[in-house]
This record gives C-alpha cells, sequence and structure tokens, in this order.
C-alpha cells in the first residue's frame, strides 16, 4: 500500500483498512473496551470506552505512521523519514521507524514536554527542537525533507495515515457489534476520516459524531464552505486536536461520512478527563477525553449503544495537574478566593476558623503585605480550598461576606 504525491488525493477505501489491519498485525494492540456505568446511566443506554490511551506510544498514532512507512518504496525507506509533532505522531512515527529499520529524524516544538521528547527518542528517533509553535516546526520537517529527500510523514493528510487509523473503527465493530453510535475526537481529521471509511461501509446506519475544542475547531466553517479552511490562533488544552486547517484528503471523507460535528469547551474538556481518572481510572489527555466531554454536555443527544474513542493518554504530568484543578474548579470541588482583612496578630486563625465552620477545606494559603491597591494595615491572602460543589462554593463565599470580609472576584 504504497501511494506518491501524485495521487496523494486517492480515496480511501474498506479494502485498504482491511489491508492495513493486516500490516498491523503483531505491531499495534488490539485496545481494550471497557464499560463505563456513569455515563451509561446519563446517556440511558450502554457507553463504552475504546483505550486507544492504551495503545503502544499512548495513541492511536502508530497504526497509521507504521501503514505509511511499510507502505514506502525501498528506495525511499533508505532516504529515511522526517515529521513534526509535539508528541503523539512524533512517537508513532519513531517507533514504527524503528521497526521496521528506518531511520527517523523527528522536528519537535521548543516547549514539547520533557517526557515526550524522552520518549520519541528512547523509540529511536533523532529529535531536533524548533520553533515556539507547530506550524514553524511543520516548515522546518518539509525544508530539512527537500534538503535530504527523507520522505515527509504527514500526521493525517495521507490515504495510508487514514487507512491505519481506521483499524480502529474494525475493531470497534468487532467488539461492540452492537454500537449505534461512534464518538470521535477530530484535530486534522485522519482518525475520524479512517474510522468512518471502516465503519460506513459495513455498518451504514451507525452515526458517527466527530468532536472539536470550541477553541480549535476549523471543521465546522469548513464544512460551511464545503472545503477546508483555516482559522487563525487555534487555542486549546487538547493539543493532540489543536489543528488549524483540516487535511485535504480527510476533509472530503468527513464531509461525505461524518453524520455530525460537535464542539465542547475547555470546562467540558477538563470535567471529562477528570472522570475518566475518577470513574474509569484511565488516564487519558484532553483530546482524548473530547468524546466523554461530548456526552457529559448533551448526554440524552446520542442514541446507544454508544463508543467513545479515547485516542490517547499522552500528558504531561504538570499540564494533567492544572487541568485536574481546573476540572474539579468546574465541578465546584475546587475554590480559589482573594479576600482582605485586617493585619494583625490573629486575624488568619479567626479567618480559618470561619472557614472550618462551613467545613471547607485550605489546601493553600498565600500573603501580600506591600502592593500600592492595599491600605497600611491591610493584608490580601488568597486561598485555595477543597469544597463539595456549586452549593458549597457559594455558601462559603456567603460565610465570609457575612463574616464582614471583603472578598474579591
Amino acid at each position: 500500500m504504497s501511494y506518491s504525491t501524485a495521487d496523494s488525493l486517492r480515496p480511501v477505501t474498506l479494502d485498504d483498512v482491511r489491508g492495513a489491519q493486516k500490516m498491523l498485525t503483531g505491531v499495534a494492540r488490539v485496545t481494550a473496551m471497557e464499560g463505563s456505568r456513569h455515563l451509561t446511566q446519563l446517556v440511558g443506554s450502554p457507553v463504552h470506552f475504546k483505550c486507544e490511551n492504551l495503545q503502544r506510544t499512548g495513541s492511536f498514532k502508530l497504526r497509521g505512521a507504521y501503514v505509511r512507512i511499510a507502505g514506502l518504496l525501498p528506495e525511499e525507506r533508505a532516504a529515511g523519514v522526517v515529521a513534526a509533532s509535539a508528541g503523539n505522531h512524533a512517537q508513532g512515527v519513531a517507533l514504527a521507524s524503528a521497526l521496521l529499520g528506518v531511520r527517523s529524524t523527528v522536528f519537535m516544538p521548543k516547549g514539547a514536554p520533557l517526557p515526550k521528547i524522552s520518549a520519541t527518542k528512547e523509540y529511536g528517533a533523532e529529535v531536533r527542537l524548533h520553533g515556539h509553535v507547530v506550524d514553524e516546526t511543520l516548515a522546518a520537517a518539509q525544508e530539512y525533507a527537500l534538503e535530504t529527500g527523507a520522505v515527509f510523514i504527514h500526521p493525517f493528510d495521507h490515504p495510508d495515515i487514514i487507512a491505519g487509523q481506521g483499524t480502529v473503527g474494525l475493531e470497534i465493530l468487532d467488539q461492540c457489534p452492537e454500537v449505534r453510535t461512534i464518538v470521535v475526537g477530530i484535530g486534522g481529521g485522519g482518525l475520524a476520516a479512517g474510522v468512518a471509511v471502516a465503519v460506513k461501509a459495513l455498518r451504514p446506519d451507525v452515526r458517527i459524531v466527530g468532536v472539536q475544542a470550541a477553541g480549535a475547531a476549523a471543521f465546522p466553517p469548513s464544512l460551511a464552505a464545503g472545503r477546508p479552511v483555516s482559522i487563525r490562533h487555534p487555542a486549546t488544552m487538547a493539543d493532540g486536536i489543536k489543528v488549524g486547517r483540516p487535511g485535504d484528503v480527510p476533509f472530503g471523507i468527513v464531509a461525505e461520512l461524518v453524520d455530525e460535528v460537535r464542539t465542547v469547551t475547555e470546562n467540558e474538556l477538563s470535567t471529562a478527563l477528570l472522570l475518566c481518572l475518577e470513574r474509569a481510572k484511565l488516564v487519558v489527555e484532553p483530546a482524548g477525553a473530547s468524546p466523554v466531554a461530548a456526552l457529559l454536555s448533551d448526554p440524552r443527544a446520542f442514541e446507544g449503544p454508544v463508543v467513545a474513542l479515547l485516542s490517547g493518554g499522552n500528558v504531561d504530568p504538570l499540564l494533567l495537574q492544572r487541568i485536574l484543578r481546573h476540572g474539579m474548579s468546574a465541578q465546584g470541588r475546587y475554590l480559589a478566593v482573594t479576600l482582605r482583612l485586617t493585619d494583625r496578630p490573629g486575624a488568619l486563625a479567626t479567618l480559618l476558623g470561619v472557614l472550618s465552620v462551613v467545613d471547607a477545606n485550605v489546601l493553600d494559603v498565600s500573603h501580600v503585605r506591600t502592593d500600592p491597591r492595599l491600605g497600611l494595615t491591610e493584608v490580601e491572602v488568597e486561598l485555595h480550598l477543597e469544597t463539595k460543589g456549586p452549593v458549597h462554593c457559594a455558601e462559603v463565599g456567603q460565610a465570609l461576606r457575612d463574616a464582614g470580609y471583603t472578598v474579591i472576584d
């Protein structure tokens, strides 16, 4: 299964996906399908997680990368491959290349998380840090390909990549033959396109729903325009689907076969990630949690049984910490409050006594004594509290105001 640049727009078929599945035997894991009792209750019918976060390299990206590189001609393999990625595609290309004995060079942004850089190196790739955003890194990788003759491995815009990702769809049909709706995150569109090709060919009655982060949603305007269009400055915590323009190849497939594209907010993404961790005991990155966010935002809109495709679990620990705090805040389980009090002995103890009465657990306290906004005898205190939900947050705020404290929003 090898495509030249000239026929890179060749349609992807079910036979392509089945050929990719044979190629991936013994390479990619058939990942688990896990039920979610909590989401099943919300949706009103069975909900399952397809756990590509447990795939080798921590995401589905190995599938497409391996199929693409395995399909290269001998002289193309000899020239090596090059890719650009902030994480998942980098690791997929690195491992696929190592398994196939092909030299790989991966360009990553200078700000890429250290665990992802280390993993990419450990899989065997030469890592070059360039630029501060993926667009700059992508340009550097393409320039390298022109200078050296290395084959550029695009993260989503190639038929081989799409066919490889489509093997997830075949596994879903095998593991959950009664499925009625599949929910999948969309960045450039390679995964959604591949799943749609496989599933719609065998089960045209299954509804495919794509999910994008609201701050990086290029597909809705593209679908409205009938062609891929770019959005400026995509912004989301879900870097796995933070893509400013759909790929040409996947766009045509998504437009034809994906039934709906929804968007989710940052609060919904962080809440979904928290749910995966607490209820399912699964570490999932924000992009991978986007299908769960869609289910949480409008649970009765999905006919079951539903399969939510958890596309990856590569999340930097420091980012995970911030996201979890963000998710807890969205659920009213974490409250940051700033207030002013008189700077005198015992003032803080009195404040903590008020919080104790309303059963708010203090996680952190910080003081500011020197600031032009403060009076001579004032101190500003920032409190980080563990709370029990929105109602409890309101009770804490009211208790502080009743005690005479000036709460600064």
